[in-house]
């Protein structure tokens, strides 16, 4: 019997049993998978979270019954290099999806290719974004326009036959697609269901059934939305993905997003054509404007996340009615964070902390205490060698994250990573870049993060403690001298250890 067996049934006998009757389906045996993942949701967006902002109802479910993390890290945020950490288990550059553009290598060891193998039957649905076809996946079929992005209404989604565009708003039809597969799957073996939506990406185009969600409402606005990037290294300053200045009037709904359906008109233009009237009335300008377009920006943001949440919904209540929720592990997270407004932005890439921190949430009832938060420093990386061990699948030795089972059990280990190693490639990197944010490395501790701009020998050191948003560098500070040559030199032990290439 493997360890990890072993740390489930005695999780189990400590949390009072496994909780499923003798005729529940999948009641025994390997635990099923779902992961769900949002692309771009940001946890300030989750009300589990922060409660400021929205209400996810069936995203706090999964909290209350399950384990929330709050510092959950991601190797390099940016979409595709995520989704490359979770199926290898490793940094970019070991799996090579440094970008959004690289085609990702489908001949790589990955979580769902071991799963296969240890006798799970494995599906993938939704926004893949990784260039080539999915392997590892008994059944998979992914989005396919704009370079894999897909779109909002009518998306065309490809599988090993070839594409079919399917009617509807594509967070439904996502979810339709996995529930039809849950339904016809094998119910005499574990599955793993990746379940992976596009929303809330860019252009947050929302259904038409939360077109006038929050029109009533004044949402509150993050403390440093007019920041002005002083005290910081040049790069804050540089980028280009400022609310005020960068978003467009497809963005802003000032103009109809390009591929909305013609049905989809009337509804769209009632929604929004009295809005845009009225900001023409108002003739704002300067901070008034920017006001003004954050919240736009932010509302039609949350629209799209509350579909995700209701479809969410759907997939728990068919867990529910089947009787596979307490041998379930289902899994809620996204490739990254995201800035709603914080230093005036929106997108993500940076290691300030909207960006490097993912919702994390798990729920298995075998082995996780109902309505537990962790604080230790977890990562995206951790995903898949948890899930092996998880199934009792042995977890490749070139894997980077660790197994998060004893965490998951309230008994981390003694020597659980107290820092962590960031990396963002995507400047000045062809075939194209977005918002001009400079390459950059560097290492978080519970307290303190070091960052290397190491194109322009830049650095900034943030004391999370006293500035928790992150607006004042203290590198240059005399008073901490000392911390930032004890993080350079845990800067150079972690890029030794995982094996990084000197400043690709």
């Amino acid at each position: 019997m493997t360890h990890s067996i072993l740390r489930v049934l005695a999780a189990a006998l400590v949390f009072g049993g496994l909780g499923c009757s003798s005729d529940d389906e999948g009641s025994s045996g390997p635990p099923n998978i779902l992961v769900v993942m949002a692309d771009d949701h940001a946890l300030q967006a989750i009300s589990a979270y922060s409660g400021l902002l929205n209400s996810t109802p069936h995203i706090d479910r999964l909290a209350r019954e399950g384990m929330m993390f709050r510092h959950a890290l991601v190797t390099n945020s940016i979409c595709s290099p995520s989704r490359a950490t979770i199926l290898t288990g490793t940094y970019s550059h070991l799996n090579g999806q440094f970008t959004n553009w690289e085609q990702f290598d489908g001949a790589q060891v990955t979580f769902p290719k071991l799963l296969q193998q240890a006798g799970y039957q494995t599906s993938l649905i939704g926004k893949w974004h990784l260039h080539s076809d999915p392997t590892g996946f008994d059944h998979w079929e992914v989005l396919s326009a704009l370079a894999g992005q897909g779109t909002y209404y009518d998306a065309e989604f490809r599988d090993g036959n070839g594409t079919i565009t399917r009617e509807g708003y594509v967070t439904e039809v996502t979810t339709d697609r996995a529930l039809e597969w849950l339904e016809q799957r094998e119910r005499d073996r574990p599955f793993l269901l990746m379940l992976q939506h596009k929303a809330p990406h860019r252009d947050w185009q929302s259904s038409p059934a939360h077109l006038d969600l929050f029109a009533d409402t004044t949402l509150p606005e993050p403390p440093t939305l007019f920041d002005d990037y002083q005290g910081r290294a040049s790069p804050a300053a540089g980028q280009t993905m400022e609310i005020g200045r960068d978003l467009s009037e497809t963005d802003l709904k000032l103009i109809r997003p390009p591929f909305l359906p013609e049905r989809i008109w009337p509804e769209w233009d009632a929604a929004y054509d009295p809005r845009n009237r009225a900001l023409e009335e108002l003739m704002l300008e300067g901070d008034d404007l920017v006001r003004w377009k954050y919240q736009r920006y932010v509302k039609d943001y949350l629209r799209t996340i509350a579909s995700v949440d209701e479809n969410l919904g759907r997939v728990l209540r068919y867990l529910d009615e089947n009787g596979l929720s307490d041998n379930t592990i289902v899994i809620y997270t996204s490739d990254q964070g995201f800035y709603l407004g914080e230093h005036g932005w929106f997108d993500k890439r940076w290691m300030y902390e909207e960006s490097l921190h993912t919702p994390l949430i798990v729920r298995w009832p075998a082995a996780v205490r109902a309505g537990s938060v962790d604080d230790h420093l977890v990562s995206n990386l951790d995903i898949a060698p948890t899930l092996l061990d998880a199934a009792g699948a042995e977890i490749p030795a070139h894997m980077q994250g660790r197994s998060m089972l004893p965490v998951l059990a309230g008994s981390a280990p003694a020597d659980w990573r107290t820092s962590f190693y960031y990396h963002y490639y995507d400047f000045d990197f062809p075939p194209l870049t977005f918002h001009d944010v400079q390459r950059h490395y560097g290492v978080r501790t519970e307290r303190y993060k070091l960052i290397y701009y190491y194109l322009i020998d830049e650095w900034e050191l943030f004391d999370l403690d006293n500035d928790p948003t992150e607006v004042s560098s203290v590198f240059e500070d005399p008073s901490y001298a000392e911390i930032v040559r004890e993080l350079q030199a845990e800067l150079t032990r972690l890029r030794t250890e995982l094996a990084v290439p000197q400043d690709p």
